[in-house]
């Protein structure tokens, strides 16, 4: 069908999700309007170091795309819409082999294939990767193919302009957005029949993280705002292996750990001997002690809960509170040699070098976990077909509640469930990318009429409200300083929002929320111009942050269970259980360290589908699950009771600034949930 629409259709956000966004609908000859904050090449997913997942299997390990889906639903505690899910581990060799022949400079075997490292919360070499700067080459790989369509004329690409409104007309559809120029600091309507949010994260909700200093959440907040449901935000990933720093955090990527890096703390606390002098037995590796099956590599919430605990122990090293472990690349080093681990670790090691301090082939870094990934965000939709994949001719798919507004990436919520897997990010920024690009061409093509055809005053309203904003924020004389008040919320947010969280101070975070946004309306600005004003910028940006912070702490409040990354220690596994079940360290387990297959077959489920495991396996499973333990059933049935009351997605709704929370219904379609562990 011919499209009807002759507008643009908008991007926002110019990392990986919006560049493969743009580029999908430039392919079916339909023009984009590209807006970042920053050149795109400087967008946030230019940070990403790790790597890509994909089952492609080349290391002689029987990996399958099934076994990548329940790895991701696993490590998500089951939170995420499965059918996306399938069908994005089913696309993913498929994306490999696509930025392959792009020109992404992917590390090679000695035979010349794509060489595959180890990530956490999988046993399989899984993850593609560019040395340690995948996400940079990905980045500048799509954009020079994005660049193809913006010399035809069918891409244009809006760099440092700021999206501060959302445009919708009578009946509630999107239809535009308002622009601010952060240069000239002009506000401008840019109307459009579909709009795709790609904007990434909200790491400035927490201050420092390992985020890009742009990485706001303000333009999902002005989503929210606009009445686009925010889903799961109490679901925020703190990195385990963070530089800490003054200004912010600096990742240090989970691809030390993948190639042979070991994370350690002495077994005396207050031990400070040289690290390097220390003999082995003295050193303890707890996290390959606690969980022998996949050692360093345990998925990126539990490393961060046993590295926070250890020093909360006060096994910590270095710095006046000892809030740091040791990540030590030395063994790597003395087996492989000091050229092998540059060649693979090199863009990582050089941040190390740079703001932490040493040279890490030489001595051991000393991290701590850091915010670093939202796995909510915006709510959105799909089709599914009636044998339960992904309809790609469906104009639904990816689109939020407010028809014609779209999210992919990072700034929406269906992938990672409760936690997202290491070198997932990258995968699911490409795939959404694509779903989203595809689905909006779609759409626009069947609508009855387009914004250019309606009254030329689409849009005015909303333009006059920003542009009120602004006047009452520069009229403002009172004392508060907007720096003063966001390092206040960074503080507020990463004490009682991250790691551990109890219900008494997420009562009193909500508090000094709403005291924050009062405080907000006494803010003076030092910069009263109007050319290049960043303290302007930024005071929009703090408003929007304080507003989503709220809808993040009510849903954590709310939600009184232990998932994924949502710790609340009242609510583990034995404060809850109707009479004492030893905890999982003391009770007796199967040979395997992963109980979910027998959980499976007691079940009647089949990890994959039916089609390959045997007959002989299934009965397998099924003999050992009849031997599993009286605490292990009792175990089981706390855990369906848990799921039946909790595996709903967070629906936040934005009500005069105020976060409206109820709970909707995961889209399984692949697999029911099974328990969660590691060791």
């Amino acid at each position: 069908m011919a499209n009807k629409s002759n507008l643009p259709i908008i991007v926002v956000g110019g990392g990986l999700a919006g560049l493969m966004a743009a580029l999908k609908i430039a392919e079916q000859g339909q023009k984009v309007r590209l807006f970042s904050l920053v050149p795109v090449k400087r967008s946030h997913s230019v940070c990403a170091q790790g790597g890509i997942n994909g089952a492609v299997n080349t290391m002689g390990e029987n990996d399958h795309p099934d076994l990548h889906v329940y790895d991701t639903l696993k490590g998500g505690e089951f939170l995420n819409d499965q059918v996306l899910v399938r069908e994005m581990c089913y696309h993913a060799p498929g994306i490999i082999y696509l930025l392959d022949r792009m020109g992404v400079p992917f590390t090679r075997t000695y035979e010349g294939l794509i060489a595959f490292r180890r990530f956490g919360g999988t046993l399989h070499h899984r993850t593609a990767h560019a040395g340690a700067s995948t996400g940079q080459q990905l980045l500048y790989a799509l954009d020079e193919q994005v660049r193809r369509y913006e010399a035809e004329g069918l891409v244009e690409k809006f760099e440092f302009w700021d999206m501060i409104g959302l445009v919708k007309d009578s009946e509630g559809h999107a239809r535009g957005i308002i622009a601010q120029d952060m240069q000239s600091m002009e506000m401008k309507k840019f109307l459009s029949d579909a709009v795709i949010m790609a904007t990434g994260g909200c790491g400035l909700v927490f201050g420092k993280s390992t985020n890009s200093q742009v990485v706001t959440g303000s333009a999902n907040s002005v989503c929210y705002q606009a009445g686009a449901i925010y889903a799961n935000g109490e679901f925020i990933q703190v990195h385990p292996t963070a530089i800490p720093g003054e200004d912010k955090l600096r990742l240090m990527s989970e691809s030390v750990r993948g190639e042979g890096g070991r994370v350690w703390v002495p077994k005396k606390p207050g031990d400070t001997r040289d690290p390097l002098t220390m003999p082995d037995s003295d050193k303890w590796f707890f996290l390959e002690e606690k969980y022998p099956k996949y050692g360093n590599l345990v998925p990126r919430d539990v490393a961060t809960r046993e590295i926070f605990d250890v020093c909360l122990k006060g096994f910590g090293v270095g710095g006046g509170d000892n809030m740091a472990v040791y990540l030590d690349l030395t063994y790597l080093v003395k087996e492989k040699g000091k050229e092998f681990v540059r060649k693979k670790l090199g863009a990582v090691l050089d941040i190390y070098s740079k703001f932490g301090g040493g040279d890490p082939l030489d001595v051991p870094m000393r991290i701590f976990p850091g915010m670093h990934y939202t796995m909510g965000g915006l709510w959105a939709d799909f089709d599914a077909t009636a044998d339960k994949r992904l309809n790609w001719d469906s104009g639904k798919n990816h689109m939020t509640n407010i028809p014609g507004l779209y999210a992919a990436g990072e700034c929406e919520f269906q992938y990672h469930g409760a936690n997202r897997l290491g070198a997932n990010a990258l995968l699911s920024c490409l795939f959404s990318g694509m779903v989203a690009g595809k689905a909006a061409h779609v759409y626009t093509g069947n609508l009855p009429k387009s914004a250019e055809a309606m009254d030329a005053s689409l849009g005015d309203a909303e333009l006059k409200h920003c542009q009120a904003f602004q006047e009452q924020v520069t009229r403002q004389d009172g004392n508060e300083n907007v720096y003063r008040l966001h390092q206040e919320l960074g503080l507020l947010m990463t004490k009682n929002v991250t790691v551990i969280r109890n219900n008494k101070d997420l009562e009193s975070t909500l508090g000094a929320l709403s005291d924050m946004q009062q405080r907000f309306g006494r803010v003076k600005l030092v910069d009263k111009g109007l050319a290049g004003n960043h303290e302007l910028t930024f005071a929009r940006w703090m408003y929007n942050m304080i507003v989503l912070a709220k809808a993040i702490t009510k849903g954590a409040l709310l939600r009184d269970e232990f998932r994924g990354a949502h710790y609340k220690p009242a609510f583990e596994y034995t404060a809850v259980t109707r009479k004492e079940v030893p905890k999982f360290k003391t009770t007796t387990w199967t040979d395997d360290g992963d109980y979910g297959p027998y959980y499976m077959a007691r079940t009647g489920q089949n990890l994959r589908g039916g089609a390959q495991l045997t007959p002989e396996q299934v009965a397998a499973n099924k003999a050992k699950a009849d031997k599993l333990s009286p605490e292990v059933i009792e175990h089981f049935k706390w855990f369906d009771e848990v799921n039946e009351k909790w595996n709903k997605p967070t629906l936040a709704k934005c009500v005069n600034t105020e976060p409206a929370i109820t709970y909707g219904q995961v889209k399984m379609g692949v697999m029911a949930p099974v328990p969660r562990k590691y060791d």
